[in-house]
């Protein structure tokens, strides 16, 4: 099928994964590190603090992902998008509205959970499921809101940020999550539901047959895969949490440096179409295995490089691997495991990818504290990468013969 009739004919279906994936960008942490700054002026918090309520709420919104996210196996997207949009939109009014530092872990747990957490899960189950042989374009398409978020929301508010008090702008994307709410209902009053698929429908995975979330944690798969599932989600993270304090660093402006974002979501879009479009053709087992190994060379052009050049040239690679993450992993599932129980399967990958964000912060948060610069941090995490690659060459490498 052509990518223009692909398009035409499921458009209703993909604009809903993507209005999903765009929203969940304010549960993301590239969109709350913007506020970071703020945070810490008004409640008097040090970056190791900070860091520390990043990572227990985020940490939380993890455990409770392993149970929620489960729930895509059973309802419709419709009925838990509109949920969790509203959620969301508490959530943005929460920090909006809170003037106690005690309150933040829930605030940022309530952020992470409904935004990065059962949004983007939502979205991308949805579409794994929805779509076989098109697997891969429907993902990239949908993973098109993420980008769009990332390319559009850090500059814009960051600007924004100089003529308006940050906590308005909370209201403003409480709004906004609100009134997508009828748009998403819209979209999917015709919605394909895992109710309605007949046995058929469902696509087997190793050993031809479907896993159950339970065989898949027992599995030795899956242990070979948590390095690659912790390592982006960990210190992609870190990397926009910590975007303040690595300018000052630098020596340059957060205007600045924000100011590249967008050329870096250009480049994650190309390699997200690419990552699709491959995918389709060669399958998972080919292609993830290798997939992380341009955030080693990014995280260390972010700890050797002293200009917005070679940050650039940094975060051009590290695009390269967030592009086939918003594809290849949730592909990933679907070809090793089956469908049947996807919700629940992704909903685990999930919790590890959650959790790997909520460390991050923190551990970068402490160690700025206790001396360890930002730049030495990243060449530790750009050999951390190359680990993660060889376990996830050994551990697919075998599983492709059971497929």
């Amino acid at each position: 099928m052509g990518l223009i009739r692909f398009l035409a004919e499921n458009a209703r279906w993909l604009s809903a994964g993507a209005l999903l994936t765009f929203l969940s960008s304010f549960g993301q942490t590239f969109f709350i590190s913007i506020f970071a700054g703020e945070i810490r002026e008004g409640f008097d918090l040090s970056h190791g603090q900070w860091g520390g309520i990043y990572t227990i709420g985020t940490s939380a919104s993890a455990v409770v992902m392993v149970w929620a996210g489960a729930l895509t196996d059973r309802f419709r997207t419709r009925v838990i998008g509109s949920i969790v949009l509203i959620l969301l939109a508490s959530s943005c009014l929460f920090m909006a509205l809170n003037a106690w530092a005690a309150l933040l872990p829930l605030v940022i747990f309530a952020l992470r959970f409904c935004g990065q957490g059962m949004a983007s899960h939502t979205a991308v189950v949805s579409m794994s499921r929805w779509f076989v042989a098109t697997r891969g374009k429907a993902l990239s398409v949908a993973g098109l809101g993420f980008a769009l978020g990332e390319a559009l929301l850090p500059v814009s508010f960051v600007s924004l940020m100089l003529v308006m008090d940050w906590r308005w702008l909370w209201v403003a994307v409480a709004c906004v999550s609100v009134a997508a709410v009828p748009v998403l209902l819209l979209l999917l009053r015709k919605e394909r539901t895992p109710q309605s698929h007949a046995e058929t429908d469902h696509s087997v995975g190793m050993d031809q047959r479907h896993w159950a979330r339970p065989e898949v944690l027992k599995h030795w798969l899956f242990w070979f895969m948590v390095p690659a599932l912790l390592g982006p989600p960990a210190f992609n993270t870190a990397f926009f949490f910590q975007q303040v304090h690595f300018a000052e660093v630098k020596g340059w402006s957060h205007l600045e440096l924000t100011a590249l974002f967008p050329i870096y979501t250009a480049a994650a879009v190309g390699a997200m179409v690419m990552a699709g479009g491959l995918l389709d053709r060669l399958g998972t087992g080919r292609l993830i295995p290798w997939s992380q190994l341009p955030m080693f060379v990014g995280f260390f052009c972010f700890g050797l490089g002293d200009s917005l050049g070679w940050t650039l040239v940094g975060l051009l690679f590290v695009a390269m691997t967030t592009g086939a993450t918003h594809t290849l992993p949730n592909a990933f599932w679907a070809e090793f495991y089956g469908t049947r129980s996807l919700g629940a399967i992704k909903a685990m990958a999930a919790a590890v990818m959650v959790f790997g964000s909520a460390i991050g912060p923190g551990i970068t948060g402490y160690l700025i504290d206790f001396g360890v610069g930002i730049e030495t941090q990243y060449i530790g995490v750009a050999l951390y990468f190359l680990f993660a690659t060889a376990m996830m060459w050994v551990g697919v490498s075998r599983a492709r013969r059971m497929l």
